[in-house]
């Protein structure tokens, strides 16, 4: 039986010669002329136009498919499968309605998420605060991780409809979870978009809730994970493990959890960028004879060589024996360590003499013991000398 469709290249408006973006561009044009939601005083007869011309583009812009057309016409074997709905959801990147209200209006992008609750489903991020020591922060470790997530409820698969059913589609939004009013008359029209007042945004409607989750499609649930701390990582730096966040909603992907590090303070070492300080207490005579000691590292001891005549605050290096570089796994800190020379002090008769006998030689001047301190006072205010 002969078919009473029209052309598809009549209903674009374009000939058979047209390229691929001339059918593009064909179709987007008649789509905003003709869409429904733009004719709100002719709604039917804008709709029928508005499928015709989808199905006319969806042949057309398939390679496949108007090849077969252009050699069978609508009477090629097996047909072309034209479902309306189908190409309304899939057609965001193509150049269809979502492309094309992405265009003209800028909110084809939501209005094509919100068709099916599964398009604006992404999880939701989890946050978990842990506390290292500078050793564990300086070597690494496992760390395990408990966290409160929503999870995809199993009695309903994600639906959140009761087993045996499904939800239906939003007959008020058909199923884009937005409507659209206009306001205003002739060239003074504004045209506002809302959430659907009657799915509240969800597209769908679940007339028999699971019981589970009533309706929500997840529960909230514990979950253990081991997350693996680098060696080298610095207070305040986070780690992010991809897909351990909120289960998606209705089957949409999981967020991310996100692993904050606080690293506690350190009673003899603090941390400089790769580099870790800390302070050396060292003996007047170390300090000036020269030593070896044995001092703390953050991976255990390590041997450092006060050279002979060392001043305090001299700064030493254990090379390497600080952080590793987080980037470069190849690239080590170092271990300063600041030296601080003891003044003696509480000393007897026989060492006071040693080091007078020590300061004499060497040329130093010392004051008499029996001086008295207004004495010595007043040498420092006038400058007079005995």
């Amino acid at each position: 039986m002969p078919t009473t469709k029209r052309d598809y290249y009549e209903i674009l408006g374009v000939g058979r010669e047209a390229g691929a973006d001339d059918i593009k561009r064909a179709y987007r044009k008649l789509a905003k002329q003709h869409h429904p939601d733009l004719n709100p005083d002719n709604h039917d007869q804008a709709e029928a136009q508005f499928k015709e011309l989808s199905e006319a583009y969806a042949v057309l812009s398939d390679v496949d498919k108007r090849a077969r057309y252009d050699r069978n016409g609508f009477d090629a074997p097996g047909g072309y499968d034209f479902n309306f709905d189908q190409f309304i959801r899939s057609s965001g990147g193509a150049g269809g309605f979502g492309d094309l209200f992405d265009a003209f209006f800028g909110f084809g992008q939501a209005m094509r998420a919100s068709r099916g609750r599964e398009r604006l489903s992404r999880g939701g991020d989890l946050r978990y605060d842990v506390q290292l020591s500078m050793e564990q922060a300086f070597a690494g470790r496992e760390h395990e991780v408990e966290v409160r997530a929503r999870v995809t409820c199993s009695a309903c698969e994600g639906t959140g409809a009761a087993a045996g059913t499904k939800p239906t589609t939003c007959a008020t939004c058909h199923g884009y979870g937005q409507v659209e009013s206009v306001q205003g008359r002739g060239l003074f029209q504004m045209r506002r978009v809302t959430p659907c007042p009657k799915c509240e945004g969800a597209g769908e409607l679940i007339a028999s809730p699971c019981k589970h989750c009533h309706g929500e499609g997840r529960i909230h649930q514990s979950r253990k994970l081991t997350v693996t701390i680098p060696a080298g990582i610095d207070d305040s730096m986070r780690i992010r493990v991809s897909g351990h966040g909120d289960d998606g909603d209705h089957g949409g992907p999981p967020g991310d959890l996100y692993v904050f590090v606080h690293v506690r303070a350190h009673d003899f070492f603090h941390r400089e960028g790769l580099h870790v300080v800390c302070e050396v207490p060292v003996s007047m005579v170390q300090a000036a004879l020269g030593d070896r000691l044995k001092v703390p590292t953050l991976d255990g001891h390590a041997d450092l060589e006060i050279p002979v005549g060392a001043q305090h605050g001299a700064l030493l290096r254990l090379t390497g024996k600080g952080f590793v570089d987080l980037n470069q796994k190849a690239r080590h800190g170092d271990q300063v360590c600041v030296l601080k020379v003891l003044t003696p002090t509480n000393l007897n008769k026989k060492q006071k003499e040693l080091l007078r006998d020590f300061a004499e030689t060497g040329g130093d001047k010392l004051p008499e013991e029996h001086q008295s301190f207004w004495h010595k006072l007043k040498q420092t205010i006038t400058g007079e000398d005995e």
